[in-house]
C-alpha cells in the first residue's frame, strides 16, 4: 500500500487534505505527522512515504528547508502553497507539481493520481537540486526539460529560441544542441517572458540576448545560430520598444 505523508502547519489543513485522499480510494495510507520542519523530517525518516504533499510555508521554516534536510528523497513531492511568485516560479522552473490554496479538490486528485502513477515512480533528485538553486534569488536560474528518455538540466541563458510543433516545443541552445519536450510553447511563453524572452511571432520565442540584427527587407529576426524568425506584424512595436530599452 502506498502512504502518503501531509506535512502542513495547520491541523484542519492536514485533516482536509487527508479527508479528500480517503474519498479519492487510491488505496493509500494516509499520515498527517508533520507540521513544521522539524516534525515533518522526523515522519519523513520514520515513515518512508512514498509522497509528501508538502506547505511551503511553516512556522520554523520552510518546505524547502524540509527537502534540503532529506540525503536520499526517496518519494515524490507535491507542494502546497498561497500565492507566492518566487516559490511558484521555482517550482516551475524545476518541473515539480505544485497546488494553490484554497485546494481545490479536482486539482488535489489530478495531482496526486500522476504522482502515484509516474513511469519514474521517484522525483528525480535533479530536479529538487534544481529547485534548491533556482529559489536562491541571485543566483542564473537553471530550467527542467523532461523527455521521454532523460531529465536535462539547462542554463536559461544558453537558450536562444523555442520553436512551437502543436503540443510540442523545440528548445536550441548556443552549443548547437536540440531538445524537444511534449508541453506547449505557452507554458515556456508564460515560464520566461520577463526573462530576457519575446514571443515574436505564434511558434517563436526568443532570447534577445541572442539577436544579431533585424532584417527589415524580410520582416525577420536573425539569430546568432543563424535562424530567421518572422516578426508578427501585431508585435512589432513592442519589439522595437523593447530593442530601444535595451
Amino acid at each position: 500500500m502506498k502512504k502518503i505523508l501531509v506535512i502542513d502547519d495547520e491541523k484542519p489543513t492536514r485533516d482536509f487534505i487527508k479527508r479528500l485522499i480517503d474519498s479519492y480510494t487510491f488505496g493509500a495510507e494516509v499520515y498527517t505527522d508533520g507540521e513544521n520542519v522539524i516534525t515533518a523530517i522526523e515522519s519523513i525518516r520514520r515513515i518512508q512515504p512514498d509522497l509528501v504533499i508538502l506547505d511551503i510555508q511553516m512556522p520554523d521554516g520552510n518546505g524547502f528547508d524540509v527537502l534540503k534536510s532529506i540525503p536520499n528523497k526517496n518519494f515524490d513531492v507535491i507542494f502546497i502553497t498561497a500565492y507566492q511568485e518566487y516559490a511558484i516560479q521555482a517550482i516551475k522552473f524545476s518541473a515539480l507539481d505544485y497546488i494553490l490554496k484554497p485546494i481545490d479538490s479536482e486539482e488535489l486528485k489530478k495531482a496526486i493520481d500522476n504522482a502515484l502513477n509516474n513511469v519514474n515512480k521517484k522525483t528525480e533528485e535533479s530536479q529538487l537540486n534544481v529547485l534548491q538553486h533556482n529559489i536562491q534569488l541571485n543566483e542564473k536560474k537553471k530550467l527542467v526539460l523532461k523527455t521521454q528518455e532523460s531529465v536535462h538540466i539547462v542554463e536559461i541563458e544558453d537558450i536562444i529560441r523555442c520553436e512551437s510543433d502543436k503540443n510540442y516545443t523545440s528548445f536550441y541552445f548556443s552549443n548547437g544542441k536540440k531538445i524537444l519536450v511534449s508541453k506547449t510553447l505557452k507554458d515556456y511563453d508564460v515560464l520566461l517572458t520577463g526573462l530576457t524572452f519575446f514571443r515574436a511571432q505564434q511558434s517563436h520565442l526568443i532570447n534577445l540576448n541572442f539577436i544579431e540584427r533585424y532584417d527589415r527587407q524580410d520582416g525577420t529576426i536573425i539569430m546568432k545560430d543563424g535562424s530567421a524568425i518572422p516578426l508578427a506584424i501585431a508585435r512589432k512595436e513592442q519589439f522595437f520598444e523593447i530593442l530601444n530599452a535595451m
